[in-house]
């Protein structure tokens, strides 16, 4: 049911960087370990949305509709610029700062949620990705594009995770420097505006 064929594409799609992979790696540098983890959970669940859309047929309405889906690109690309001013303001490295509450990591969980339910594009994806790896003998289609799905959803996590724990290794030399940690800063917030710009210009 799972196919060789699935699982390496898959891991190429979720391995290519990305918004996701972006604010993940960009928390582990500057919030640390485990605000990555709760980045990975976000951008993860992120991904549900658009995947229930494409299983149910949904996903056909960003295909169709012209409006539904300049709507949805124009608030991701909105939120992109809104988190690229936020970084590129701060006038200082975001510093590691020891435990934070739980609401911070609420807050980091919320906004990569935020960044992949914004991107229509996510949708369209399932909608043309999901059905490629579906028998169409198969009993039950539906289930099968909801394990897939789900089998997609843990490898992304998964990777993300990896991304997430390795940049935080570095952080310590990254917050440690503060040339260094605005630097880097400036180059996240630059990569997010960019993303945010090349959404909003896209056509389809």
């Amino acid at each position: 049911m799972i196919s060789v064929e699935f699982l390496l594409t898959s891991l190429v799609v979720v391995v290519m960087p990305g918004t996701g992979v972006l604010y993940t790696v960009a928390t582990g540098l500057f919030v640390g370990k485990r605000a990555s983890l709760f980045a990975a959970s976000g951008c993860t669940l992120g991904i549900v949305p658009s995947l229930l859309a494409s299983v149910f047929g949904l996903a056909a309405i960003f295909h169709t509709s012209v409006l539904a889906f300049q709507v949805v690109k124009y608030a991701g690309a909105a939120y992109l610029l809104y988190l690229a001013w936020v970084m590129w303001r701060s006038s200082a490295p975001l510093s590691l700062g020891g435990e934070k509450p739980a609401a911070d990591f609420l807050t980091v969980a919320t906004k990569g949620f935020l960044i992949n339910i914004l991107n229509p594009k996510l949708s369209i994806f399932f909608l043309a990705f999901l059905p490629q790896f579906v028998s169409p003998n198969a009993a039950q289609p539906l289930i099968n594009m909801l394990l897939l799905g789900g089998v997609f959803m843990a490898m992304t996590f998964a990777v993300f995770v990896v991304y997430g724990v390795m940049a935080s290794s570095f952080s310590a030399y990254v917050v440690g420097s503060k040339k260094v940690g605005l630097a880097i800063q400036k180059l996240f917030a630059g990569s997010f505006a960019a993303l945010g710009l090349k959404l909003a210009f896209s056509e389809r």
